[in-house]
């Protein structure tokens, strides 16, 4: 199986604007598939409070109140990612998504780009 890419995003949410995130991640992640993307997930912290490594909120130094937000889109290569994501900035309605203010800190955000190695 050829290798795919994967663009991740780690978000640090307050819990009462979650709601609000998901009215914006759901009209995101259809411009990202109608645009090419093989797929675009968006997960909420659930559980936790691990015993083992750095849990995902203390590694992004979420407070009281916040949760944590995992997020990818997949596809089939970074070349395919770059010619997407640059259609997705393009596109009208990502620029009306991008006017509001978003209900999270931006700046506390982490993203990469990513070959993936194992696909089973």
């Amino acid at each position: 199986m050829k290798s795919k890419y994967v663009d991740g995003f780690l978000l640090v949410m307050p819990k009462k604007h979650l709601a609000k995130y998901l009215t914006i991640a759901k009209r995101a992640g259809k411009i990202w598939i109608e645009h090419g993307a093989l797929g675009y997930s968006e997960c909420t912290g659930e559980d936790l409070a691990v015993d083992f490594g750095v849990p995902f909120p203390k590694r992004a130094k979420a407070k009281a109140g916040e949760t944590v937000v995992f997020s990818w889109v997949l596809f089939k290569s970074k070349a395919q990612r770059d010619k997407i994501n640059a259609a997705v900035m393009a596109d009208p309605r990502m620029a009306e998504l991008a006017d509001q203010e978003m209900p999270f800190d931006i700046k506390r955000m982490s993203y990469g780009g990513f070959e993936q190695m194992v696909a089973l």
